[in-house]
């Protein structure tokens, strides 16, 4: 039986979070105190352990009331990408310990939890390579360039708490996608990133173009010879962003998000000292031809959402603002360019499959998350709410 410190948990100010997160070499923006102001339907903690008086982990909490009838009062208790804190320092059974009674404490009869953590990491080309060979059902059959015993440990812990596994899926599920994109960055120095016409940022962003496949690589350079205009907007832009995005939405199928949305993220966002979010436009000319929200936090880029338009597509504005992007991680001294889910099937018929192949084309390796785990504190409720989320297909 292992012995471990008891930590005493407790709601903490948007200020300490902050402080925080910002001693934290990684934390997605998931987890940025500010970030709630895009969910009004949920409610909002931010919660810290202490260990005497030093704060030693942090998490943002959001608390979902379910609209099912006797779950009234009842809500579910989700945390994204957290609680964040060194598992060198800091023990996930001591973590665990205080989260649970706390959250029952706050009428939650479910934790859904997604640990910060990366269980092994594929190399792009090994992916895209098995996708197009066909020999291969899932990711996880092929052999990682990095795998993290750290995690595997915690997988244990879980387990042994009573925590219910994420089902390895073909498919995207509620929350966060397990298997994530992403593009390893070169590291330069505060002054090599502070100018982008030193040969030590030409250098970098040659080495990011490098990863990419031949015709990835051809379309990006095409696109920085095509006459675009790369401009980055504020709040009043958006609508200039929505106007795109709903097309895109509309050729594309799929339900977009209102305007709202992107204003209250962007808004949020920008106020917070650790993150920045923008939205970026390639022009040709007069006429609108892609958009992109960018969001930037700690050692990741992030590419959240991305919109175009059919017309003049030779000119490759999508590809030339995924460049912007990669160089604004650069600047920002990012070590990972994040390109989003992907699915964990190898197979090529799959309608996931285009979007591994994009997303490795561009250079992204495949990484394995812990996923998100459940502990149903109420075992009745908890089952209630899987068949209404079943129901609701």
């Amino acid at each position: 039986m292992t012995h471990h410190k008891t930590l005493r948990i407790q709601e903490i100010s948007t200020e300490q979070h902050h402080e925080f997160i910002a001693e934290q070499a990684r934390a997605s923006f998931l987890q940025n105190p500010i970030w709630p102001r895009t969910k009004p339907a949920w409610r909002s903690q931010s919660l810290g352990w202490f260990d005497n008086d030093e704060l030693v982990a942090a998490s943002l909490v959001l608390y979902r009331p379910i609209p099912v009838p006797g779950l009234r009062g009842r809500s579910l208790a989700y945390i994204a990408d957290g609680p964040l804190f060194d598992p060198d320092l800091v023990e996930l059974d001591a973590v665990l310990e205080p989260l649970v009674p706390h959250a029952r404490s706050q009428g939650a009869f479910m934790i859904r939890m997604g640990l910060p953590l990366d269980l092994r990491r594929w190399d792009a080309d090994d992916v895209r390579k098995a996708l197009s060979g066909g020999e291969h059902g899932m990711i996880p059959e092929l052999q990682p360039v990095e795998s993290n015993t750290t995690a595997w440990k915690m997988e244990n812990t879980l387990v042994r708490k009573g925590w219910q596994k994420p089902e390895l899926s073909e498919d995207f599920v509620a929350g966060q996608a397990q298997f994530q994109a992403r593009i390893p960055l070169p590291q330069l120095t505060p002054e090599q990133r502070a100018d982008r016409e030193s040969p030590e940022f030409e250098q970098a962003v040659e080495e990011v173009l490098m990863r990419m496949d031949s015709t990835s690589r051809r379309q990006t350079r095409k696109s920085t010879r095509s006459e675009l205009s790369i401009t980055s907007g504020g709040l009043d832009d958006v609508a200039a962003w929505q106007t795109l995005y709903e097309e895109t939405a509309e050729r594309d199928n799929f339900t977009g998000r209102p305007q709202s949305y992107f204003e209250s993220m962007m808004h949020a966002l920008n106020e917070s000292e650790t993150s920045q979010c923008k939205v970026l436009f390639a022009h040709y000319e007069d006429q609108l031809l892609a958009s992109a929200i960018y969001v930037q936090q700690q050692d990741t880029g992030w590419y959240v959402y991305g919109a175009s338009t059919r017309a003049e597509s030779k000119r490759y504005a999508p590809r030339a603002l995924q460049l912007e992007q990669i160089k604004l991680s650069l600047e920002a001294g990012a070590a990972w360019y994040d390109l989003g889910g992907v699915s964990a099937t190898l197979n090529k018929e799959h309608e996931l499959a285009g979007l591994t192949r994009f997303k490795t084309t561009m250079g992204a390796d495949v990484v394995q998350t812990m996923g998100e785990w459940d502990l149903p504190i109420n075992k009745v409720l908890a089952r209630a709410f899987t068949m209404y989320l079943e129901r609701r297909g």
